[in-house]
């Protein structure tokens, strides 16, 4: 059983649901990563999506877009950050850690020469925005051979069609976009996404986290009560652009607080 797996199985065990933080890796310098990863596990993230710094970040709103601007400045990348996961690991080996990028690094890496360097660092899952899963066949073989979980990307324009191919191939758990847009909108629908994340679990026994428009504890609230889990990450990544990264990892420690809270209540 992969770390995912177990980790969303020991949550369903006991009742509770997944808090999922992302941060963008190297932001604003890569010495600032792996100890913000370390404080929000101890703030109650289950599941840590690490960002991969790119240059062309479609899916990203201002927030991570500038985010990975600061981390590629600093001389991050993605050999770096599979650098920083390692570090991570020697500490902490029960935390599921997910890469959240694009495709064309890893594309200049090689499918082989990344999927081995990730599974040796202790990366369990990926997840690739620009990688449609009609696509993903030769790269999930070369995951699969190196225990990694493909994570795909659901939206409320997902067709019944683009939602089968989803579930017949994720792994670890499906990220459902809540809403039209890019990371960091506002706009979220909770009563329409509910409906929507009902329909995708009635398809199938993977986990659900919902992503993309949760900011505070209303939001993880009402979206925990439908999915199996949150994934929050422009209002972790967006006081660095803002603060000095002691007061910014601070502030990213007490959202993770708040944000856990809020789903320990739900019953």
């Amino acid at each position: 059983m992969s770390r995912l797996a177990a980790r969303f199985a020991s949550l369903k065990t006991t009742g509770r649901k997944a808090l999922v933080s992302y941060v963008m890796a190297g932001d604003p310098a890569p010495h600032v990563t792996v100890p913000l990863l370390h404080d929000l596990v101890a703030a109650g993230a289950d599941v840590l999506e690490v960002g991969l710094p790119f240059s062309d970040p479609m899916a990203d709103g201002p927030a991570i877009a500038l985010a990975a601007e600061r981390a590629l400045a600093g001389g991050t990348n993605t050999l770096k950050v599979l650098d920083m996961v390692a570090e991570f690991r020697q500490t902490n080996t029960e935390t599921p850690i997910v890469l959240m990028g694009y495709l064309n690094p890893l594309e200049i890496i090689g499918y082989e020469n990344f999927a081995k360097r990730a599974s040796s660092a202790g990366v369990d899952g990926l997840l690739l925005v620009d990688l449609p899963p009609e696509e993903a066949g030769e790269l999930d073989v070369i995951l699969k051979q190196y225990d990694l979980d493909p994570i795909f990307l659901l939206a409320p324009t997902s067709t019944d069609t683009r939602i089968q191919h989803v579930l017949n191939q994720a792994r670890g758990f499906i990220y459902y976009v809540s809403l039209k847009g890019v990371t960091g909108s506002a706009a979220l629908d909770t009563t329409e996404a509910a409906a929507r994340i009902a329909k995708v679990k009635a398809q199938t026994s993977l986990p659900v986290g919902v992503g993309f428009g949760i900011r505070d504890a209303a939001t993880a609230k009402q979206m925990g009560q439908v999915a199996d889990g949150v994934i929050v990450g422009t209002v972790l990544v967006q006081p660095f652009a803002e603060h000095s990264p002691e007061i910014a990892h601070q502030m990213a420690v007490e959202k993770i607080k708040e944000l856990r809270a809020a789903l320990d209540e739900i019953v």
